[in-house]
């Protein structure tokens, strides 16, 4: 695969200010001496030796890889350490690392769910669903739910602050204390005009996903997690899967640690204290549906397995309004945006599907490809000023695939669910 076989999307966070000093990290050993966890099948050894020269050259800490086919998890692999409670912690194949935007499919199947078990119109207006005025921009009321879904329902980060980055903007204009929660961002959001008509045009939006994640609360009668784990993962035989919090002292000894060169003033207070970017420099509960999961790489390629076939968690319509085309077309490269996948038609008649994730801290790709193929590596940081580009993972893991002479039948599921 070359760089252009697939739209990578990459996310970026708020303005951050360069670090006054780093928080203390285990320094990066050399791809022969990186520590490693889990198993690489001797056949699939290019996707390890690939990977440990990815981290290695971007001075990574934490790392995982997981690689399936045809339902079967075939390769999972950690890499590299992390300190909790004064104790260095191996990176295991189970381990949580924040996932960013592939949380976004997530939200995508949680939505099509709800439409399944007719509890939702695809058509509905966001207005009417979540009770929110028009009067600020009488087009609110065309940004239905497909729209929030595909990113064409008229809001544009390039134009307009990124709601799910603004909260010092956002606690200022609307006179509260940080921190601010989901009901300030739509308040605010709400009172401001729509930058593009909707379903002109696709514009990728954070704060569509979230807006998703309230639907699926005020419809579901739940809370978004809860539904997401009752429904989708618990079926799908995925239990360590759980919303992320902002600060260290709330993550557990399995959730490794993220690191950045960046700080940022607190979004957790008023107080204006420079705190380090991935931890309090934005709030990650507000994140949830558009970026809030925590998951490991083995979780996310069975995650994945959830699209392959109708099953117990969506139907075959369910899956084909997942990947249909929007209304606006497809992008030059012939890729589009389904429920928080982008999608591409591939050289043996199926879907290629893919997405990545980027916040502070963390860089995330889940790929589904040709021939039943799927893979997902997650950092414990992201591309920064002076690093190589992490968006190369893509290809990289893509040409990984063809070093694989016989693709080996053991399933590791049994070992790590």
């Amino acid at each position: 695969m070359t760089t252009l076989s697939r739209r990578r999307l990459l996310q970026t966070g708020a303005a951050a200010v360069p670090a006054i000093a780093l928080g203390s990290r285990p320094a990066q050993a050399a791809a022969g001496s990186l520590l490693v966890t889990g198993v690489v099948p001797a056949s699939m050894a290019g996707f390890d030796a690939a990977m440990k020269k990815f981290i290695t050259e971007r001075d990574i800490s934490c790392a995982q890889l997981a690689v399936a086919k045809n339902g079967k998890i075939l390769l999972a692999r950690g890499y590299g350490v992390y300190t909790k409670n004064s104790s260095l912690i191996r990176v295991q194949p189970t381990s949580l690392f924040r996932i960013a935007s592939l949380s976004k499919n997530i939200t995508g199947a949680a939505i099509a769910r709800l439409a399944q078990d007719g509890k939702l119109s695809l058509g509905a207006s966001v207005t009417s669903l979540l009770g929110l005025s028009a009067t600020a921009d009488p087009r609110l009321a065309k940004v239905t739910v497909w729209r929030l879904l595909q990113h064409t329902a008229g809001w544009d980060r390039g134009v307009s602050p990124d709601q799910l980055w603004a909260d010092h903007t956002i606690a200022a204009s609307l006179g509260v204390s940080l921190p601010i929660d989901h009901a300030d961002i739509i308040k605010w959001a709400t009172a401001r005009k729509l930058d593009f008509d909707p379903g002109t045009k696709y514009v990728y939006s954070n704060y569509g996903y979230m807006l998703l994640g309230r639907i699926i609360e005020k419809v579901s009668g739940m809370s978004y997690e809860s539904y997401v784990k009752q429904k989708l993962l618990a079926p799908a035989g995925i239990t360590r899967m759980r919303l992320g919090r902002s600060l260290l002292a709330e993550t557990g000894t399995s959730e490794v640690t993220y690191t950045s060169k960046f700080t940022n003033k607190t979004v957790l207070n008023d107080s204006g204290t420079v705190v380090p970017y991935p931890y309090g420099g934005f709030n990650m509960p507000n994140q949830d549906a558009n970026g809030g999961w925590l998951a490991s790489a083995v979780d996310m390629v069975k995650w994945g397995f959830v699209f392959d076939k109708a099953g117990t968690v969506l139907n075959s319509t369910s899956l084909s309004r997942v990947f249909a085309k929007p209304e606006i077309g497809v992008n030059s490269n012939g890729s589009w945006y389904g429920f928080g996948w982008s999608v591409r038609n591939n050289n043996v008649g199926t879907l290629n599907t893919w997405h990545n994730g980027s916040m502070p801290g963390t860089f995330s790709f889940l790929a589904r490809v040709q021939n039943g193929v799927s893979y997902c590596a997650i950092f414990n940081r992201r591309e920064e000023t002076g690093s190589p580009d992490f968006d190369s993972i893509d290809p990289i893991l893509g040409e990984a695939i063809g070093t694989v002479k016989t693709w080996p039948t053991t399933d590791l599921a049994p070992r790590y669910f």
